[in-house]
């Protein structure tokens, strides 16, 4: 079929092969090349259709969405004008993005606006609880996991979607990843969307989102970033029920979503989603980066374990090489694994017993490419190099210093629980690393771009970072025992839970860094150390 949509057609559809339309003569396709094939979805503002190309080879499918402001006076159109061209604006910006739907052309034909989009082919969570049910702790986690690092890169470019929820979140049919669709709500944090408020109204609640999934900020039209964590906290809770908020109780007090006793969930997890779902901007995660560190999964397998739902028996691959596709394995893939060692005998009770050398390395064989050996020593010493290996199974290699740059140098970021103790790796460029449980004992990072990297529960035992960039670098539970520090920018590093006994903070910045004074009293520090208040001496 063909589709019109000249505004007042009384008969819409036409035959698939048609020019103009039948019943209005308007021609069918726009712009010359896009022939509408069918309505998507309907708003009050417009719509979307699936519509093909005939002008590219293969005549590939894409979307179109229209805005028809349903008046043509003159403020009307400007601000419709202005919403398309942000929305535009926004998708071209941000739509290199393989989770975002790349923009294709836009443009303005008869009073009414045109994006045309990439066509992702899938279900959207909407859909996908509608016909399977509602979805365990497990499954939420792995959505979160997928969406979490969305959120982060279109914050990183200064957007507020502004319309999380399970109809804009689409499973993509050929590769299963999810993306996130309609940006029509877009805000741009730096600018104001609408400068007269008495002069919106048309589009008061297209600018707003959804009610239900946007706190209340947002429906006050003073949206921030945590207002996308609010709306993604509302669609774990659909996930979980089947149920729209407006179908949930609130507490008439707070205005809290009473939730909880719909939901089966660890009480870690709880915990994160409430936080999530806070009414006060001031008391919400606030940034998608919190909220992924706060679903660090190890503190919890025991309840991730039981709740998980997917096929047991599949094996665990021995290896999964860094030349693989993908550079970086999923924190779900890791706390499968993790899963999956926990699960063997209970035998393994001791930390230096052969089981639970095992078990460690099964957790850890995320990255390793090079021939395995065997390590009788505990985490956190160096390995031996005794040429064979315990006759079960093997730990990941010990890469080296080349090994390390080259892999970095080609893309691969991911060298959780390796042992790389002893390294010399000054001055290198590592920005975003992942050294997640990896031993580092006496590492020399000296001078070093740690930047954003995550050295979450890793061995730095006696480790030169001096004079390293550390800005953002996620560090909690790691080992900094004696470690040099000294002149290190820490600003905005998390360290809380960190061993700081020992560790030469001299002249170190730690502004904005999350640590406590009583880690601090642990470690060494001068006049030069900046403490987290930006300040310098004694003063906290």
């Amino acid at each position: 079929m063909s589709y019109c949509l000249s505004p007042g057609c009384p008969n819409p559809e036409n035959l698939i092969d048609a020019v103009t339309c039948q019943a209005c003569g308007a021609p069918l396709l726009l712009r010359g090349r896009y022939r509408v094939l069918h309505a998507l979805g309907q708003g009050g503002f417009g719509a979307t259709y699936l519509s093909r190309d005939e002008v590219l080879p293969g005549q590939p499918n894409c979307v179109i969405k229209q805005l028809r402001p349903n008046t043509t006076a003159p403020h009307i159109m400007q601000m419709a004008r202005e919403l398309f061209e942000r929305e535009a604006e926004t998708l071209g910006r941000i739509g290199n993005h393989p989770q975002i739907p790349r923009l294709l052309d836009y443009f303005e034909s008869s009073q009414e606006f045109y994006l045309v989009q990439e066509y992702v082919s899938g279900s959207t969570i909407q859909q996908e609880v509608k016909r399977h049910g509602c979805m365990g702790e497990l499954k939420v986690k792995h959505f979160l996991s997928e969406v979490l690092p969305i959120l982060d890169y279109i914050h990183s470019q200064q957007v507020i979607h502004r319309d999380i929820k399970p109809a804009n979140l689409i499973r993509r049919s050929h590769d299963q990843k999810l993306v996130l669709i309609d940006f029509g709500a877009v805000k741009n944090h730096v600018q104001t969307t609408v400068t007269d408020a008495s002069e919106n109204t048309a589009f008061t609640s297209y600018a707003i989102g959804t009610p239900g999934f946007a706190p209340p900020e947002q429906m006050a039209m003073r949206p921030v970033f945590a207002s996308d964590i609010y709306a993604l906290g509302v669609t774990c809770i659909y996930m979980f029920t089947g149920k729209a908020p407006k179908d949930l109780a609130y507490d008439p007090i707070t205005g809290e979503m009473l939730w909880q006793k719909h939901v089966n969930v660890s009480d870690h997890f709880a915990s994160v989603l409430s936080k999530m779902l806070e009414v006060s901007v001031r008391h919400r995660y606030q940034t998608a980066m919190e909220v992924f560190r706060a679903l660090d999964l190890e503190p919890y397998l025991d309840s991730l374990n039981n709740s998980m739902t997917a096929k047991r028996g599949s094996p665990v691959p021995s290896t999964l090489p860094l030349s693989s596709g993908s550079n970086i394995i999923s924190p779900a893939t890791r706390t499968a694994m993790a899963i999956q060692a926990r699960q063997q005998p209970k035998e393994a009770t001791t930390l230096n017993s052969p089981e639970a050398i095992r078990q460690r390395s099964v957790a850890a064989r995320s990255i390793s490419s090079s021939t395995s050996r065997g390590d009788s020593k505990d985490r956190g010493t160096r390995g031996t190099n005794s040429g064979a290996t315990t006759g079960r199974s093997a730990t990941p290699a010990r890469l080296d210093a080349a090994s390390v740059e080259s892999y970095y140098a080609k893309g691969r970021r991911d060298f959780a629980a390796h042992h790389l103790e002893m390294l010399q790796l000054p001055r290198l460029d590592l920005t975003e690393a992942t050294f997640h449980q990896a031993n580092l004992k006496g590492v020399n990072l000296q001078g070093s771009t740690l930047t954003n990297v995550d050295f979450g529960r890793a061995n730095l035992q006696c480790a030169n970072l001096r004079d390293a960039i550390l800005m953002k670098a996620y560090m909690s539970n790691a080992d900094l025992q004696d470690a040099d520090l000294r002149g290190a920018d820490l600003r905005s590093a998390y360290l809380l839970n960190a061993n700081l006994r020992g560790t030469n903070l001299g002249g170190a910045n730690l502004t904005g860094a999350k640590i406590t004074p009583e880690q601090l009293a642990m470690a060494k520090t001068n006049w030069m150390t900046v403490k987290p208040n930006g300040k310098r001496g004694s003063s906290w």
